[in-house]
């Protein structure tokens, strides 16, 4: 039995072709009837504005007119944008066109903007960096005023409605009405104030990264890229900011949600303080009788306070009028007894041990030193107030050995029995210049370096040479450095010796007042040497002795310019015989400039250590 399995071929092959164009323009047809009026891009002014585009001016161009999707753009879907894309194909492409009898330009032609605006359009993230810049949206700000809150819900609602299409966050709350609760409004503005845009500038990039020759151009195409996005998105936000702050002051249900809580604080103030004062008026009985007793304790305690207080102010008071009194009194006495002093120099010794004793005897002391003072005679009185200086300094010198000791005592017990002198039996003494150099050493090599004691045993070997000839170890220099740290030095050898030198220099600039002024260099030194001869030092007239130079001093320690304001100058000069004011007061300044240019010269001294 004999089956056909199949047909023989027949020619079908145009008719099939006729059903597939058939079908394609039934849909077509259906696609285009189910599109917009203004969607419709074949009209002369659509087409003139395609022919009038410029493939290398492509980001001035309107994409979604040019696919023709001007009534929708941020609004049209993908599919929206296939299908316009495919009628623009249609209708535009240059072989149909080309076809039709129209001459095309092959370098220029606008179809290429076509093709361009689809690219950009299908893509999400391209067609996002389009819509940012869409050259229809109107970027304005509201009016500042407006007349009455109709007028505002209009115009900010408009405004917040179209910006609205920004916010990263959907769908955004609207900016309501009159009727708005509370709660909706805080809202709104709370999601304002916090905007999220997804709003960005990549499409205004004024030079394309992909177009640098080099790695480091594209990096930095890139980077004047960024800059220029984040500058337009701050000034992006910087408007909506103040839009939103713009209405905030302006919104009247913001004026009336304060007014409102304004009288409910004030109701709530007022409910308070009523339930205060009804629990006032219940308690004021029971509190009455103990405020009174309260209130006489009180007042009888304070009253005890304040005699009290009186009677201590006015015992204070007495006893600091009668110290005055006798110190004054003391002063006195010894001044009338020309201090008690046989010579100058007594004098001088003695007027610092007057103010030594009305600074330590107490008030019963110095009294009973004025009475005795008072009745014997001169040389009676000179052995009375020696004795009364000896005693004195016996007293300081009992109370600094009781304190030395203790503070020996310390010593070793903080030392644990070992913390005797660090000097051996068979060390040197340091002298003055060697500890010097010590320090200058310490200074120029500071904890860090390496090798550090030895480096400054070596320095100090190198710089100073001792009569013995021995060398000093590095060990040495530590242990006189831990010695030096933890000594007292207002009570060392080392600052008596650093006195006596500075007197020295003192009265070394008296004699040549220009002699420390300066620090010069040897070489500056032997160039001037011939000027400096022949100058000389000038003798200054009626020069002061040191006699009278001790005096001095020690009338300025004792006639302050705080306690003395008026007359002190006067005292001065009378305690220095064969002195007058004015020659005080000359003296002063002229020792006050020494001491001044003493410490420029030391400064610069040291600037030169330092260079």
């Amino acid at each position: 039995m004999t089956h056909i399995l199949f047909h023989p071929l027949s020619n079908v092959g145009e008719n099939v072709l006729t059903w597939v164009k058939s079908q394609h323009d039934r849909r077509l047809f259906k696609w285009a009837r189910e599109l917009e009026p203004e969607q419709e891009i074949d009209g002369e002014s659509d087409l003139t504005y395609l022919r009038g585009l410029d493939p290398v001016q492509w980001k001035d161009q309107d994409h979604y007119q040019v696919v023709g999707l001007r009534h929708l753009r941020e609004r049209a879907s993908e599919e929206d944008i296939k299908k316009s894309y495919r009628l623009r194909v249609l209708k535009h492409h240059p072989d149909k066109r080309q076809a039709a009898g129209e001459l095309i330009n092959t370098e220029g032609d606008y179809f290429a903007c076509i093709v361009k605006a689809y690219e950009i359009l299908s893509n999400p993230a391209k067609r996002r960096a389009y819509d940012s810049v869409d050259p229809l949206f109107d970027d304005y700000t509201p009016p500042k005023s407006v007349k009455s809150p109709e007028e505002f819900f209009t115009v900010y609602g408009k405004w917040f409605a179209l910006n609205a299409r920004w916010s990263n966050d959907q769908p955004t709350p609207l900016l309501g009405n009159m009727f708005s609760t509370r709660n909706q409004v805080d809202d709104f503005y709370q999601f304002w104030f916090d905007f999220d845009s997804w709003r960005e500038y990549s499409y205004l990039d004024e030079e394309d990264k992909e177009k640098g020759q080099s790695r480091e151009e594209r990096r930095w195409i890139e980077k004047q890229n960024k800059a220029q996005r984040a500058k337009l998105k701050k000034e992006e936000m910087a408007r909506i900011r103040a839009v939103v702050e713009q209405a905030w002051s302006l919104d009247p249900r913001i004026a009336l949600f304060k007014e409102i809580s304004r009288r409910e604080k004030i109701e709530k103030k007022l409910a308070k303080q009523k339930v205060v004062q009804e629990q006032k008026d219940e308690l004021e009985k029971v509190r009455l009788e103990e405020e009174r007793i309260a209130r006489e304790e009180l007042e009888r305690q304070q009253a005890e306070d304040r005699e009290r207080d009186a009677a201590a102010k006015k015992i204070k008071e007495a006893q600091k009028r009668a110290l005055k009194k006798e110190r004054k009194t003391f002063r006195t006495l010894c001044k009338s007894s020309n201090y008690y002093s046989e010579d100058e120099k007594s004098t001088v010794e003695n007027m610092a041990s007057m103010e030594e004793l009305c600074e330590i005897l107490q008030l019963e002391e110095l009294t009973r030193l004025n009475e005795s003072l008072a009745k014997l005679s001169i040389d009676e009185g000179r052995t009375e107030f020696e004795r009364t200086v000896q005693t004195v300094a016996q007293r300081i010198s009992d109370e600094n050995a009781k304190t030395a000791q203790d503070a020996y005592k310390d010593s070793d017990n903080s030392g644990g029995g070992g913390g005797g002198s660090r000097r051996g039996k068979g060390d040197e003494q340091w002298c003055h210049e060697e500890l010097q150099l010590l320090i200058k050493a310490v200074n120029l090599f500071p904890a860090g370096t390496a090798q550090r004691w030895e480096v400054v045993a070596n320095f100090l070997n190198q710089h100073y040479q001792g009569s013995s000839g021995k060398k000093r170890s590095a060990k040495e220099v530590l242990a006189k450095a831990k010695d030096l740290n933890s000594s007292d030095f207002s009570k060392n050898s080392l600052k008596e010796e650093a006195n006596q030198k500075a007197y020295e220099f003192f009265e070394k600039n008296i004699k040549n007042p220009g002699a420390a002024v300066v620090v010069e260099s040897e070489e500056t030194k032997r160039e001037e040497g011939v000027v400096n001869n022949k100058s000389g030092p000038v003798a200054e007239p009626n020069a002061w002795t040191a006699a009278e130079q001790k005096l001095f001093e020690q009338a300025l320690k004792t006639y302050s310019a705080s306690a003395h304001p008026a007359d002190r100058w006067d005292r001065i000069a009378e305690c220095v015989p064969g002195r007058s004011k004015k020659e005080c007061v000359a003296r002063y300044k002229e020792l006050a400039a020494l001491v001044k240019a003493k410490k420029s010269a030391q400064v610069v001294k040291q600037d030169n250590l330092h260079m």
